[in-house]
């Protein structure tokens, strides 16, 4: 993994908008209509093709595919997985609401908005291994196609964790959430290593370590969830034994939804648990205006000195357009902590989580990465 040596760089979470045509086509293929495979295959290459070298264009360093073939961060894996299957309706099965709506009953309204309607749902109905590589295999030609000739500084991929897949994916044959999730870290190691070999830097996305505890887990007490939240992180951990701490990223939120999250759990009660997380960059988000001051948690409990820090400095759910020297204050609070080096600037979360959600406009995201560059560059000129 890439580390600011002379200058801070730039990332992002990873999902982008899809282009509307290829959006159609997956949508078609996550229904289970007859698809022209070929025709899904060509649009997607053009449209790695194009996302990657609007990246760069933008000024971004550490650069990714937009997630261009998946109708989710972790749905995807249905195509890939033996044991993963589509069920009647759409979403994740049984999913509560976020315990913030039922304090303010009128975001009840905007519940259908916020994404995972968007997809079939999909549970765990039968002993869970890695039966498909195919896709994977073509997403990472495209990747290594596009960034051949756009010459990026890094390239990462995400991959969508054990534990992750554990909460989304509601488990419907195991004897037990400790057991799927056990069953997952050797069914997703094939792509971790193989993501890996590829010389990208693997991103793990790891949504439910925070995100889940006031969704998902909002019955559970605070001890328990994280004693669960432990759990997965030992699994992410040994399903990429192989690979080496600096050769990955992990990212952690508290869900891409626009609310008021007033029960999202503080970052201060799970830096012990990142801290044991193999993965050396962490991603969090620090731009929304619910978590945009817990750089003073992360100043004062500390950083272990193996960490990099990339922080969200633009927020994933709005359409303003963060100004460049608000983006270059928010890096420097974090280069104050760790060290510019050890600071890379992100978004809070991906800008197409699943496909065709319109949080933000195509046009606002990519003003969004251009002004993070910029704001990247003030700030190099200030920590250099």
């Amino acid at each position: 993994m890439k580390l600011s040596t002379d200058r801070i760089l730039t990332t992002h979470v990873g999902s982008l908008p899809r282009p509307a045509d290829l959006l159609e086509l997956l949508r078609q293929e996550d229904q289970g209509k007859a698809v022209d495979a070929a025709a899904l295959h060509a649009c997607t290459t053009d449209a790695v093709k194009q996302v990657v070298n609007d990246q760069v264009a933008a000024g971004i360093d550490i650069i990714c595919d937009g997630e261009m073939s998946k109708i989710s961060y972790h749905v995807y894996a249905r195509h890939r997985l033996a044991g993963l299957e589509a069920t009647d309706g759409t979403g994740v099965p049984d999913r509560p609401l976020p315990q913030d709506f039922y304090d303010f009953p009128e975001m009840m309204e905007a519940a259908g908005s916020a994404g995972p309607e968007l997809m079939k749902a999909t549970v765990c109905a039968g002993p869970v291994s890695y039966d498909d590589h195919a896709p994977l295999e073509r997403d990472i030609a495209n990747l290594q196609a596009a960034a051949k000739d756009a010459n990026p500084t890094d390239i990462f991929m995400n991959t969508v964790s054990p534990g992750c897949l554990s909460t989304y994916v509601p488990n419907r044959h195991y004897p037990s959430r400790d057991e799927y999730r056990e069953a997952l870290i050797e069914a997703m190691r094939p792509e971790y290593n193989a993501i890996h070999k590829a010389g990208f830097v693997v991103q793990l996305d790891c949504p439910d370590l925070a995100g889940a505890r006031h969704t998902d887990y909002q019955a559970l007490d605070e001890a328990t969830f994280l004693a669960d939240a432990e759990k997965s992180i030992e699994a992410l951990n040994a399903a990429t034994s192989d690979i080496p701490p600096e050769a990955m990223r992990m990212h952690i939120c508290w869900l891409n939804y626009a609310g008021p999250h007033t029960h999202d759990i503080p970052i201060r009660k799970l830096l012990g648990l990142l801290a044991k997380a193999r993965p050396q960059g962490i991603l969090f988000e620090g731009a929304n205006p619910r978590h945009a001051h817990e750089w003073e948690d992360l100043r004062d409990a500390g950083v272990p000195d193996d960490k990099v820090l990339i922080p969200g400095v633009i927020d994933s759910t709005s359409n303003f357009v963060e100004h460049p020297q608000l983006i270059a204050q928010r890096i420097g609070q974090y280069a104050d902590i760790v060290g510019r080096e050890r600071v890379i600037a992100g978004s809070d979360c991906g800008f197409g989580t699943y496909a065709g959600r319109k949080g933000v406009v195509p046009s606002v995201v990519r003003a969004k990465l251009k002004s993070m560059a910029e704001g990247a560059a003030l700030a190099s000129k200030r920590l250099w």
